[in-house]
């Protein structure tokens, strides 16, 4: 594979020489990542169809200009791509495997494009299945959350041959900013895993310092320029702060609302955890990151973005 790496100010941008131009792209799963990315397709000049069982969504897109499907079926009869966006592992293997799923109706050699976060094995059966109706498959799972999927600034971690990884440039470039090639099926999966562990970890330690911050007198905004120019600095404490009022365009500062689910974050959690069982590999914050989550969604804010641990732990101390 020939890549060619362009530097800018703000990215890395890994511009493989084989990537392809596409035209007529299939989607489906369109919550609160997926709407985005469509729409983002769709400002590109794509030719998009859309399903997703939440009409709403569909309608929200066709207004945009896309067209829509009566089923995953008939979406995928006349598209050169099929990108996924979907909740869980046992969605991703309906809508693929499934009847009148994807693999069912699918032109051969049709690029199938699974950013949904799942189990590596997922992926890889997906894949596997995939090869023998003549499709080609990658898992292209995104980091960002729900900011970067609406500014098109998303970081895509694929797993996949390096041609089929080649040929999906553009279509993934049109949603994001950065393209990463992790490897065979299964390891973008990978990478998304020890991500979002990481993420809830470091979230669960951001939102201590701050409750803890706050019960000792100090104003939330202060210790976060103290934190934000020192040691303790990262992705939550810096662009997505779980206290509310001190980023104004941050789910915390919206009542938690949109962004990325505790439910979802718990699922990654449990997949992590799985991994690691399978692999033998001690992740005992990740184990700890898992418990907290689930607590949390125990207390009635599965609905909410995950950054409302800073809010469990302040009803927890009173």
């Amino acid at each position: 594979m020939s890549v060619c790496i362009t530097l800018t100010r703000s990215s890395i941008s890994f511009m493989a020489t084989g990537a392809r131009r596409y035209s007529r792209i299939g989607f489906v799963g369109l919550g609160n990542m997926g709407g985005h990315m469509a729409k983002n397709l769709l400002k590109k000049s794509y030719k998009l169809t859309v399903y997703d069982l939440n009409k709403s969504a569909v309608t929200n897109l066709v207004e945009a200009g896309a067209n829509s499907a009566p089923n995953v079926a008939e979406m995928s009869k006349e598209v050169e791509v099929v990108i996924s966006m979907l909740p869980s592992n046992q969605h991703v293997l309906d809508i693929y495997t499934g009847e009148n799923g994807v693999l069912s109706a699918a032109k051969k050699n049709v690029l199938l494009i699974d950013s949904s976060t799942v189990d590596p094995s997922v992926s890889q059966s997906v894949a596997s299945q995939a090869q023998k109706h003549n499709l080609r498959f990658i898992d292209s799972p995104v980091s960002g959350g729900v900011n970067a999927a609406k500014d098109g600034t998303l970081t895509f971690m694929v797993g996949g041959s390096s041609t089929d990884f080649d040929h999906a440039q553009s279509v993934l470039e049109a949603m994001g900013s950065r393209v990463v090639y992790c490897g065979d099926v299964g390891m973008g999966q990978a990478a998304k895993l020890c991500n979002n562990m990481l993420l809830a970890i470091s979230m669960i330690g951001t939102a201590e310092a701050f409750n803890l911050g706050q019960k000792l007198g100090l104003d939330a905004k202060v210790l976060a320029n103290i934190i934000n120019s020192s040691s303790g600095r990262c992705w939550s404490s810096d662009l997505y702060n779980p206290v509310p009022g001190i980023l104004p365009n941050v789910p915390s500062s919206k009542n938690y609302e949109g962004g990325f689910g505790t439910t979802l974050m718990a699922k990654d959690l449990g997949l992590a955890q799985s991994a690691a069982i399978r692999t033998q590999t001690p992740i005992p914050l990740g184990s700890l990151a898992h418990q907290i989550y689930r607590a949390i969604i125990a207390h009635g804010f599965s609905n909410k973005d995950f950054s409302v641990v800073y809010q469990f732990l302040k009803e927890s101390a009173s």
